[in-house]
Order: structure tokens, then C-alpha cells, then sequence
């Protein structure tokens, strides 16, 4: 049902037209929640809130749509990695197309417009497509992950982990959203009454149960993830630099400003978010202020704008793709072997067991290519680089525990 905007004020309503605006308000949120409405913003702060949100809903869709034509335009961009990004991509621009606009438009009139199953409607897509971002962002940094540390040539042909984890993304998120339309919780107003999301502030068991239980599998579980995933693998950057020349320090401190941005923006963006709803669930009656209950509601839609900046633009082959639309030619290669990115590099680490060293081997011996175990396709990838002081070097560490051996390789275009 839709809520006529139309305003009540007459020369018999008490308080004039102020009254009978706050009075149609206050009509539209008991139709929508079946409650008494919180305390609402300021004429002003609705303002602030709208121009807000147009930006968020500009720009997003404005940037995510760009990535997806980045990507279906030039062939050098997909690879497997690549399509998570785009996966991240599509929700956040779906969250620009049919999600901010409705809350956009409720907070230039003050109230929720387009009624309860709206209301519904608008709190499950949100939630789900929010979800869906937040798990794919966990399931990139995990399959970043397993793609470097994996003991074999990652292959750039194989959309199979890929999808497998856009699929996995969508269905845990689906599974989690769908539960308040079947009656574990529900969706309803949210803030001021101007946007729509879980019920936050039934203090009932089914609704507790569910909030604990979204909060743990959809928050903190992701993070968990993505903090040990780029953890592990700025500990196996270290060792690379510790044994070898391939990784300088130079890009170790890039990747690390890239993880730490990363860590960073997700916590901005939706640890409020959290930290809200645990309070409303869990906290006294109005214990946030409309300004603290839409404030986290907003950096929660931030995350659409900035996902891009951080996850695409800061990539090198899309920068490079970008460049070339712009100036309508052809993207730059790489100049390192030819690679599609850094992004798609794989470390191998192949560890060499201690007690096939022998403390007294001769010092004379030179080492053999048979010594470091390299597969053929491999080969065909890496290119390593011995020196003359290798010989001397394993003698003077004969005696002591033998470091990993990580070799950097590359996929082929």
C-alpha cells in the first residue's frame, strides 16, 4: 500500500501544518511497524541524510558500473580473481539501483512511503545484498589465499573455485535473510523510520537468537577470515623476502598498506552497523538517538562507493583498463614476464625435509637441478636466478636447518 504524501495541515488540526505532517509521519510508521515511532530527525537532518545518501547512491552506481564495464569489455581482465571482484561489484550496484534510492526518497519526505510490504521488501534485499558483499569479501581474501600458497601453477582458464565461491557467497547469504520472512525475526523500520532492516529492538528470544546468530556468521566470522587470510600471506611475503630477492620490500610495504586499508574500511563500514544493533537489541528502550541510529545505517551503504576504490582501482590491470577507455586505446602490459597482474601471482613453497641434509656432506658437491623439485609447467613459468656464491652459501649453513624455498610464479596470458 502505498502512503499518500499528502500534507494534513488545515485551519482546524492543532499546530497547523507542523502538526498534521508529524501526525501523517507517525500514521505511516504505525502502518508500517505496528509500533509507536522513535524519536525522529530534525527537518535539517533529514536533509543531511538525503544528500547523503544521493551521493552514496551516485557514485556507487556510478563506480560499480564501471568496473562491470571494464570487465566485459576487455578479455585481459577475466580471470578467475578477477570475477569475485565482479561479483562484489554487482551487489554493491544493485544496492545503488533498488535499495538507496527508496530510502533516498523516504528521507526527503521525513517518513517510510511505500508501506509495510514495502518496508519488507526493502530490509531483505538490503540485508541480503549486504551480506552477499560481505561474505564474497571474505571468500576473495581466503581464495587469494589458497591461489598463492598453493603447491601447484595456479591456472588462469579455471573459473571453477571462482564460481564456486560467487555461488557459496549468494546461497549463504540467501540462507540467512530468507529466516525473518519465515517468522525467525522479521524486517521493519529502522532509525528515524526512514529506511528498513532486521528488527533491531523486539527484546524477544526468537529475535535475540536470530541477531546473535547474524551477527556471528555474517560479521565476525567474515573478518576472522580476511584478517587470517591476508595475515598468513603477509608472513609468507616476509619469508620470501628473507630468502630471496623476488619480492622487495617495496611491494611488502604496498600489499600491507593494501591489507591494512582493507581491515580498516570493513571495520568502518559495517563495525558500527554491528555495534548498533547489538545495543538496540540489547540496551535500554531509545537508547540511541536518531542521529547515532541512521549514522551506522550510512557507512554500512559507504562500503558500496568505497568497495571499488579499494578492491578494483587499486589493482593495477583494472587502473591500466581504465587508462586505455579513457583515452580510447589499447591497456599497457606489464613488464615483468609478461604477467596479466601482480595480483595473479602464486607463491610455491617447496619445503625441503630436514633429514635429507646431511651435516657432513662436502662442501665440494654442487647442487643439482634435481635439488629443488619443480614441475614441468612450472618451469615453463619461473625463472630463477642461481649465483656463483649459491655453492658457498649451503656450506656455510650445512649444519643448520635449511630455510624455505619460495619460488614466485606467474600466469601466462
Amino acid at each position: 500500500m502505498i502512503v499518500s504524501n499528502v500534507s494534513l495541515s488545515c485551519a482546524h488540526c492543532p499546530g497547523g501544518g507542523a502538526g498534521g505532517t508529524a501526525a501523517t509521519a507517525t500514521d505511516a510508521y504505525e502502518e508500517v511497524s505496528g509500533s509507536l515511532p522513535p524519536l525522529s530527525l530534525s527537518p535539517t537532518g533529514h536533509l543531511v541524510v538525503a544528500v547523503c545518501l544521493g551521493f552514496i547512491g551516485t557514485f556507487g552506481f556510478l563506480t560499480n558500473f564501471l568496473v562491470l564495464t571494464l570487465f566485459c569489455r576487455y578479455r585481459l581482465l577475466r580471470t578467475p580473481m578477477n570475477l569475485l571482484l565482479v561479483s562484489i561489484s554487482a551487489s554493491d550496484l544493485l544496492v545503488s539501483m533498488v535499495g538507496t534510492p527508496f530510502s533516498f526518497a523516504a528521507s526527503t519526505q521525513g517518513r517510510w512511503l511505500i508501506g509495510r510490504a514495502g518496508c519488507v521488501w526493502y530490509g531483505f534485499i538490503n540485508a541480503f545484498l549486504g551480506i552477499v558483499s560481505l561474505i564474497s569479501l571474505a571468500v576473495l581474501s581466503y581464495e587469494r589465499y589458497c591461489t598463492m600458497m598453493a603447491t601447484t601453477i595456479a591456472d588462469s582458464r579455471d573459473f571453477r573455485p571462482a564460481l564456486g565461491g560467487i555461488c557459496f557467497s549468494w546461497l549463504y547469504s540467501i540462507a540467512w535473510t530468507i529466516p525473518p520472512l519465515l517468522g525467525w525475526s522479521k524486517y521493519g523500520p529502522e532509525g528515524p523510520g526512514t529506511t528498513c532492516s532486521v528488527d533491531w529492538k523486539t527484546h524477544t528470544p526468537n529475535n535475540i537468537s536470530y541477531i546473535i546468530c547474524l551477527f556471528t556468521f555474517c560479521l565476525v566470522l567474515p573478518f576472522c577470515v580476511i584478517v587470517y587470510s591476508y595475515g598468513k600471506l603477509l608472513h609468507a611475503i616476509r619469508q620470501v623476502r628473507s630468502v630471496s630477492s623476488v619480492v622487495t620490500r617495496r611491494r611488502e610495504q604496498r600489499v600491507l598498506i593494501m591489507v591494512v586499508t582493507m581491515v580498516i574500511c570493513y571495520l568502518v563500514c559495517w563495525l558500527p552497523y554491528g555495534v548498533a544493533a547489538l545495543l538496540a537489541t540489547f540496551g535500554p528502550h531509545d537508547v540511541l538517538t536518531p542521529e547515532a541510529s541512521i549514522t551506522p545505517s550510512l557507512l554500512a551503504k559507504f562500503s558500496t562507493v568505497i568497495n571499488p576504490f579499494i578492491y578494483i582501482f587499486m589493482n593495477k590491470q583494472f587502473y591500466r583498463c581504465f587508462r586505455a577507455l579513457l583515452s580510447c586505446s589499447a591497456p599497457e602490459r606489464g613488464s615483468s614476464l609478461k604477467t596479466l597482474s601482480r595480483a595473479t601471482k602464486t607463491l610455491r613453497i617447496i619445503r625441503q625435509e630436514e633429514h635429507h641434509v646431511s651435516a657432513a656432506a662436502p662442501c665440494s658437491v654442487a647442487p643439482t637441478p634435481n635439488s629443488i623439485r619443480v614441475s614441468s609447467q612450472a618451469a615453463n613459468n619461473v625463472t630463477l636466478s642461481p649465483s656463483a656464491s649459491f655453492a658457498s652459501h649451503a656450506c656455510a649453513t650445512a649444519n643448520s636447518p635449511k630455510p624455505k624455498l619460495i619460488l614466485v610464479a606467474h600466469y601466462r596470458e
